[in-house]
């Protein structure tokens, strides 16, 4: 199970976003759509409850749904459950991703005002040891975290089977990837940054994208593997708008980019939840004009 999982990483790891009805609740219907269109696609690996997917503003109760809906719609596709929070409620929801049929969980970065390395490695250790059967997959978006740190907690737990690498910095990464080689290395920076991660190390990369144009992310991934520098950076070209967009407000876009554009899209609502809010109406406008040059349409499946 633990090779299904590093082959899973070395691809398009697709973050569904979480819809929500028009009474607020989790839109069971309408995420189960999304996930099968990405798996029929060719998507082959998903993170529910990631970042994307609204993490932090989900209850316990629907945190283990979504997990379930996932395992339930992604086929022959890997689920890598988002779990966090503390360490203990980041260890129940590695247990509890595990009973209902996940293959891996993707550690968030820990929420703390105050963190040293080693306190890094141990939470992610105490997750790790609880599901060792399960495939660990650790979220890096903090250059605190080094390759000696990273190195010991690998070799500890040989369940830590990749790595979701969220810093801003190629070079860095490249350096982590040549000394701690065990583990799969996924640009978690998501297309924008694939394309400079990937002759550093990186494998695959994670894509919110994926949601409302998979055969794009599927592209740019085939064009990497093939060493197609050119066309790789002109599918880069195509659906930067897109992750600009989403990257503006200091990220605040990231996940009303992407509701916006499914509401347009015919396929789900665009609610989000606080502190995440809508789009004004003239960002709106702009997916709309993305959507156009994506030749993306109302009611595209």
């Amino acid at each position: 199970m633990l090779d299904d999982v590093r082959r899973a990483l070395a691809s398009v790891v697709a973050v569904p976003v979480t819809p929500f009805d028009q009474a607020g609740e989790v839109d069971e219907r309408a995420y189960t759509t999304l996930v099968s269109r990405m798996v029929s696609a060719g998507v082959g690996a998903l993170t529910p409850n990631g970042n994307t997917g609204e993490f932090y503003s989900l209850s316990a109760a629907e945190l283990r749904r979504v997990v379930t809906l996932t395992v339930e719609a992604a086929g022959g596709a890997a689920v890598i459950a988002g779990v966090g929070h503390d360490a203990g409620r980041a260890v129940e929801l590695a247990t509890e991703a595990a009973r209902l049929g996940a293959g891996a969980v993707m550690v968030h970065q820990p929420v703390h005002p105050y963190q040293s390395e080693e306190g890094w490695a141990a939470y992610h250790r105490a997750v790790a040891e609880a599901v060792p059967d399960l495939g660990v997959v650790c979220y890096v978006r903090s250059p605190l975290v080094g390759a000696g740190a990273l190195g010991r907690l690998v070799g500890s737990c040989p369940n830590v089977v990749g790595v979701k690498y969220a810093v801003p910095d190629p070079v860095r990464f490249a350096e982590l990837a040549a000394e701690v080689p065990e583990v799969t290395w996924v640009c978690g920076l998501a297309e924008s940054w694939a394309p400079f991660y990937w002759p550093g190390g990186a494998k695959g990369f994670t894509s919110g994208l994926a949601v409302i144009a998979p055969e794009l992310s599927l592209a740019l991934l085939e064009r990497l593997r093939k060493g197609d520098a050119a066309g790789a950076m002109d599918v880069w070209r195509r659906v930067k708008p897109v992750e600009d967009l989403r990257a503006r407000h200091s990220n605040g876009n990231n996940v009303s980019v992407l509701k916006e554009a499914l509401a347009q899209l015919g396929l789900c609502r665009r609610d989000v939840r606080p502190p995440i809010s809508p789009l004004p109406e003239p960002e709106r406008e702009e997916v709309a004009v993305i959507l156009r040059s994506l030749r993306l349409t109302v009611g595209a499946a």
